[in-house]
């Protein structure tokens, strides 16, 4: 008798080992009594992990989680289930991580659950679907990348340019050969190598019932362990820019979209990025008419639309007026995007912000724009993270970072105890004007080659009068040498990049 137990014991206790659970570490909590429920699943993973020749991979891997049947559900019929619920999921991929989110109602938040738990837990990874979005994004580096948006364009180029043989150095969605290359089998292998326990954060915010958590760890308890975690890697810093580099696209255009940047050992984890911050809220803030490029260069000169300066990556810029969460980096570029001017004047523009970077270097910051910005920031950082996604991003992003508290609350107890001189000692160590790369989406790139390398002259005419102050200010800004040596300065068709 007492063996039939022990047979029944055994038979039982593979069964409950294992039954495991993610661990508490694992899942970030924010309880509120919002109706709207939201998810953010994320993977330390993304394009610097894309093996070497299948750039794109981690990419395509996302959009075929969320874009793609599971094992339970054909596409179409996920899209019909979710409808009702006016819900849905989509992934986001960076360089180092990978989001899966959406947000539903608390009235459909189990139903909805479950399918964004097969979308990841258990997805189809179907022929049928990996041809359509290997087709899809393909096309988004052939066709949207290269020619739909210059400015977007030209930043990519930045950056690519200054992460070449870096893990950074390409696009998210791979050049047109890589992403051209890739086969469901290294999706597959990709899928199983990196979305493990190991890389997992699963983040929820809203009024979640206690069981929703509870079903969530022991969901994701069946992933696999991995074998590593990708958190532990430490990126390299980028090769170091001698002298300033030039890359002109050519492309039949009527203005002349312009980026510059360098690399800068930089990031929120960093005492310097607070006073940069500082800085960068003077000197350029996005789509913000108050930033000193903005003011001389627009409000002044009538040069373009507006003129912007970045500490760290802000994605689609050209189309959102504040930073998305969960795009984080351990290497960060220092840039300042000049966005579409005449071709005229593009010269004289890309001087101009050249002039103003090197005088802020020079010089610093006044006490009054110290203290104005710094007001401004604690202003402006009240609009960030409103919504119950975009707290709980933030909070991925923290983790990301290891910060000892929340970086909206870090940035308040930050700006309240930096000086003018922690700023100005922090432009001076980590700005520089004469070792860069400066791109160029522009129609003759030929002459702007040769304008450049030989320091032409850029008078620039106006519509309307300016102020003698001003006039007198230009006459020293189409002569200030930026110094490219010819050399240093390629022009590439848009028809050749990232293929």
């Amino acid at each position: 008798m007492i063996g039939r137990y022990l047979i029944l014991l055994l038979l039982i206790f593979p069964v409950i080992a294992s039954a495991q659970q993610i661990s508490d570490d694992k899942v970030i909590l924010i309880k509120n009594e919002s109706p709207l429920i939201a998810f953010r699943i994320m993977f330390h993973t993304g394009s610097a992990f894309d093996p070497k020749g299948k750039e794109g991979l981690a990419s395509l891997t996302a959009t075929l989680l969320t874009e793609g049947a599971t094992q339970k559900n054909e596409y179409q019929k996920i899209l019909e289930m979710l409808y009702p619920m006016a819900a849905s999921y989509t992934s986001q991929v960076d360089k180092e991580m990978t989001v899966i989110r959406g947000v539903v109602h608390k009235d459909y938040v189990d139903a909805y659950y479950a399918l964004l738990r097969d979308a990841i837990l258990t997805p189809g990874l179907k022929q049928d679907d990996f041809d359509r979005l290997k087709t899809d994004q393909v096309n988004a580096v052939a066709r949207t990348l290269r020619y739909n948006d210059d400015e977007e364009l030209g930043k990519e180029v930045l950056r690519d340019e200054i992460y070449k043989e870096h893990p950074y150095g390409h696009p998210n969605e791979g050049t047109v050969k890589a992403a051209s290359s890739i086969t469901l089998d290294d999706v597959k292998n990709f899928y199983n190598q990196q979305f493990t326990q190991k890389n997992v954060i699963i983040g929820i915010a809203g009024n979640y019932p206690d069981s929703l958590v509870t079903q969530i760890k022991k969901d994701f308890g069946s992933m696999p362990a991995g074998a590593q975690a990708n958190a532990t890697e430490k990126i390299p810093a980028p090769k170091e820019i001698s002298g300033i580099h030039a890359v002109l696209i050519e492309k039949d255009t009527p203005a002349t979209a312009i980026s510059f940047g360098f690399p800068i050992n930089v990031n929120r984890s960093n005492e310097d990025f607070y006073p940069l911050l500082i800085m960068n809220a003077w000197l350029g803030q996005h789509r913000n008419s108050f930033g000193h490029l903005y003011q001389v260069m627009r409000e002044t000169r009538g040069l373009n639309y507006g003129d912007y300066s970045y500490i760290e990556w802000f994605a689609v810029g050209g189309r959102t007026m504040l930073p998305f969460p969960n795009f984080a980096r351990q290497q960060q570029i220092f840039e300042i995007w000049i966005r579409p001017v005449q071709n005229q004047n593009r010269h004289f523009a890309l001087r101009q912000a050249v002039r103003e970077l090197q005088k802020l270097i020079d010089n610093g910051m006044t006490e009054q724009d110290f203290e104005t910005s710094r007001n401004f920031l604690l202003n402006y950082n009240v609009n960030l993270a409103q919504s119950n996604s975009d707290q709980v991003g933030y909070a991925l992003d923290d983790r990301f970072y290891g910060l000892d508290k929340p970086y909206l609350d870090k940035i308040k107890t930050k700006l309240s105890s930096i000086k003018l001189e922690d700023v100005n000692s922090a432009i001076k160590k980590n700005l520089n004007a004469r070792n860069m790369v400066v791109v160029a989406v522009t129609k003759d790139a030929e002459t702007f080659k040769d304008a450049l390398g030989q320091n032409k002259p850029s008078p620039i005419t106006y519509e309307s009068p300016k102020p003698a102050s001003v006039l007198e200010e230009d006459k020293e800004i189409i002569n200030y040498p930026i110094n490219i040596p010819a050399e240093n300065i390629r022009i590439v068709s848009v028809d050749q990049l990232f293929e």
